[in-house]
């Protein structure tokens, strides 16, 4: 490890003096501690024309050169700092999404997950303000928004569904992932007794489907499942998997209507078995915040919010998008 040290403005100082003294570069190398061939170079490099050696000069151009030493910080160039601005904000990728996604189509831009918090944490993104609230710090636009986990309550009710097939009963084509075509089924409520989001998870790939019902009943929920399924290839709609809640109890309108459609029903309060929805509804919740009046928000605003889910690359996916395994395509997204 070098233990050497730049020369100081009083080093500087004493080397213009004493050299116009008449003193030579071996004597005022003894009396400031320094080799001759530091100062030599010293006096070199700041050398100007008809002009003499000038210590203060000398001690700006050093210090101008040392604000560019050093390694360049990656979002410090405008062009990166807005890819993963426009990727986290408009977009709601994570950071580690964003790392493995450049990856994985050899992007000339190839930064980690960890520079790209280390960059928000320290107010890269922020705005230049002495005080910023919660909200307005871009921080505030990752997933968890800092907010801590609540486990769920336990006065949750779910009805009895008639003619119900377990879960473990389901193939082990759904069971494993082997297929396309195996649905997880939930709703996601706005305010209460209001319009509700019926999603559909597909197990293999996480595309997600969704639709906007006016209420819980369940002829309405089965009907519009129906109707998103029926849009789908066959080999591509197979079983579908929800949980035991009230809406789901017409599932046999479905499978009438849908004859390549069997239903397979997790166990009451275990939400874990149907783990592919509960977690691509809790994305949706960026977009639809709990208590929030679905029917206000325009169809295409949720569709284009379940379209930017179906692009993000996701982790268990090898970062590849839901969208590119369902239909087994390749896209361009960085």
């Amino acid at each position: 490890m070098s233990h050497y040290k730049h020369l100081t403005i009083e080093e500087r100082e004493k080397l213009y003096l004493m050299r116009g003294q008449g003193k030579s570069l071996r004597e005022i190398a003894r009396e400031v501690g320094r080799s001759a061939s530091t100062l030599s170079r010293e006096l070199s490099r700041n050398k100007v024309s008809h002009r003499p050696y000038s210590p203060s000069a000398a001690q700006r151009r050093y210090m101008r050169q040392k604000q560019n030493c050093g390694r360049k910080r990656i979002l410090a160039a405008p062009g990166p700092q807005e890819m993963i601005r426009h990727l986290i904000e408009d977009e709601h990728w994570s950071p580690e999404q964003i790392q493995h996604r450049l990856a994985l189509e050899n992007n000339p831009l190839q930064l980690s997950f960890i520079t790209i918090y280390r960059a928000i944490w320290n107010g890269v993104y922020d705005p230049k303000k002495k005080y910023l609230r919660r909200q307005e710090r871009f921080s505030y636009h990752l997933r968890r928004k800092g907010k801590k986990k609540r486990t769920n309550g336990t006065d949750i009710r779910q009805g009895r569904i008639l003619n119900a097939v377990g879960i473990s009963e389901r193939p082990d084509e759904a069971n494993d992932r082997a297929e396309l075509g195996h649905w997880e089924a939930d709703t996601v409520a706005g305010t209460k007794g209001g319009s509700r989001l019926l999603t559909l998870t597909d197990r293999k790939s996480r595309f997600l489907l969704t639709a906007k019902v006016p209420n819980a009943a369940a002829e309405v929920v089965c009907g519009k499942m129906t109707e998103l399924l029926s849009s789908l290839p066959i080999n591509k709609a197979k079983t579908v998997t929800p949980d035991r809640g009230r809406e789901f109890a017409a599932h046999g309108d479905v499978s009438q209507a849908l004859k390549h459609i069997s239903f397979f029903f997790a166990d009451p309060y275990s939400p874990w078995q149907r783990g592919t929805n509960e977690n691509t509804n809790g994305l949706l919740r960026e977009c639809v915040p709990k208590s929030t009046d679905i029917s206000a928000i325009p169809d295409a605003v949720i569709q284009q919010f379940v379209d930017s889910l179906n692009r993000r690359p996701r982790k268990c996916l090898g970062w590849l998008s839901p969208y590119e395994i369902f239909f087994d395509s390749l896209l361009h997204l960085t």
